[in-house]
């Protein structure tokens, strides 16, 4: 619990981004590499899977997925904001997007105010743009022109050309949750913010790719790299180079938000009394084992994300040993003074933080589903659709059982790149048992099915899903 004397935080300001690597942050991201040399940055930090619904659990449900039912969704026990809200803090969400992250899923559960941006597209032309984002920014740089003289006639500075990830309107509801917690002096805050620019399709302002690559990056390389990966046409070092910058610029583009949403807490008298913590929800793979995006795969480049605490008061600290993402719930209930529940999983990072040393704790387990084929879709999402791989990791070691149950263990400090396997006599005997009983303990947690947590029972198929919701998940390329 928090450090005995130092008083909790004012407010949690809880951001997450979507398929965000551990790779992300660097020159092109100040205000987060900033974040990460300020606070106490966690080097191994590993998500609960390779894609949002096998992730999220952890991050706001407090419990891995599939610990208490068959289907993506918080646990049926209390969630994140439902502790805090009980509690009597005031809880704001605000997804850009995500359809994984909506109502449907169990996510709302416990938001005074929760957004996700899935019911405004009326017309027949909306839609189709909702659920086609790459064609939807290109109709914006098409437009741009216009757009900018409007905005000046206006008065108006315009920041982006595009705005296919909804951050314009995240940054306003941000804004207003700071204004409500600035006024009500009386009751803590949790804000929790989920930015989607860093999923595919890439579609930043041009303004940033122009900054990534010096200008090397123009409209014809941006438009042939979405219409070769949008195609599934194989992908040339040129190509992949360009999807890499296109990535990296949408890094960009969320760290210039950050920005303004840390400016905004620092202009209410908030910012010095706020616990800010920043993750990233899964990683994204750029051809490192075969493929782009988020395969049901569980190497570094999918699972290994960024996870900074930047807590009033505590030292600036880099922790190498891996951590789940898990610790997200109980750190953020710490920061706020209160007691986390007992069903909570993960362990409260805060003692580390604030320069206690860190626990010993055993290996780190993600998991995934897999189809008949690593790129089968729609990618398995329920227990019953795929057969699970697990993963196990120390800090020097990477454990994957595939489905078929063959096993390959990476030394990650000779191997960072995990593409050469060693043998089992490689590997230290009491370390390997340690990675395997972490493997069988993760698969053994996997549900019968018999509880439900966001989804009930049978629900939760593609057919049942809300159209907004299914037509994100299209516009997503998850059916």
């Amino acid at each position: 619990m928090t450090t005995a004397g130092d008083p909790p935080s004012r407010g949690v300001l809880l951001i997450t981004v979507d398929s965000l690597r551990a790779d992300a942050l660097g020159p092109h991201t100040p205000t987060l590499r900033d974040l990460a040399r300020r606070g106490t940055s966690f080097e191994t930090a590993v998500a609960g899977g390779n894609w949002t619904p096998f992730s999220f659990p952890d991050v706001l449900g407090a419990r891995p997925v599939f610990a208490d039912a068959s289907t993506p969704g918080p646990a049926a026990d209390p969630t994140l904001a439902e502790t805090l809200s009980t509690a009597g803090v005031r809880t704001a969400g605000v997804n850009a997007g995500n359809g994984f992250l909506t109502e449907y899923y169990g996510y709302d559960r416990g938001f005074d105010s929760f957004e996700s941006f899935l019911d405004g597209a009326r017309t027949p032309v909306g839609r189709f743009l909702a659920t086609h984002p790459t064609v939807n920014g290109w109709v914006q740089y098409l437009g741009w022109p216009l757009g900018s003289a409007a905005a000046k006639l206006r008065g108006h500075e315009r920041r982006h050309a595009v705005d296919t990830s909804h951050l314009h309107a995240l940054e306003r509801r941000a804004f207003d949750a700071v204004d409500d917690a600035e006024s009500d002096e009386q009751r803590p805050f949790f804000l929790w913010l989920h930015y989607m620019d860093t999923h595919t399709p890439y579609v930043p302002a041009p303004r940033h790719v122009r900054a990534v690559t010096d200008g090397e990056v123009g409209s014809f390389q941006t438009l042939l790299g979405h219409l070769r990966a949008g195609l599934g046409k194989e992908v040339d070092e040129g190509t992949l180079r360009t999807l890499r910058a296109l990535y990296d610029a949408a890094a960009r583009q969320v760290d210039e938000s950050v920005e303004r949403v840390l400016e905004e807490l620092s202009a209410a008298g908030l910012r010095e009394e706020t616990t800010v913590i920043l993750a990233g929800d899964h990683g994204e793979e750029f051809l490192e084992h075969g493929h782009l995006a988020h395969y049901p795969k569980l190497y570094d480049e999918l699972v290994r994300v960024p996870f900074v605490v930047d807590h009033p008061g505590a030292p600036a600290r880099r922790e190498s040993a891996p951590v789940p993402l898990r610790d997200v719930p109980p750190t953020v209930c710490d920061a706020l003074g209160l007691e986390p529940p007992a069903a909570f999983a993960g362990e409260s990072l805060l003692p580390t933080v604030t320069g206690a040393t860190p626990p010993e704790r055993g290996p780190v387990t993600s998991i995934a589903l897999r189809g008949e084929s690593v790129t089968s879709q729609p990618i398995p999402r329920r227990l019953g659709d795929g057969t699970p791989l697990v993963s196990a990791r120390t800090e020097e070691w990477t454990y994957i059982r595939e489905p078929d149950g063959e096993v390959s263990v990476f030394d990650r400090e000779r191997d960072p790149g995990e593409h050469e396997p060693v043998g089992r006599d490689a590997v230290p005997r009491g370390t390997m048992r340690s990675l395997e009983r972490a493997a069988d303990d993760r698969l053994a947690l996997l549900s019968d099915g018999s509880e439900a947590g966001g989804v009930d029972g049978d629900e939760g198929d593609d057919e049942e899903v809300p159209d907004e919701i299914g037509r994100r998940l299209d516009a997503l390329g998850y059916r």
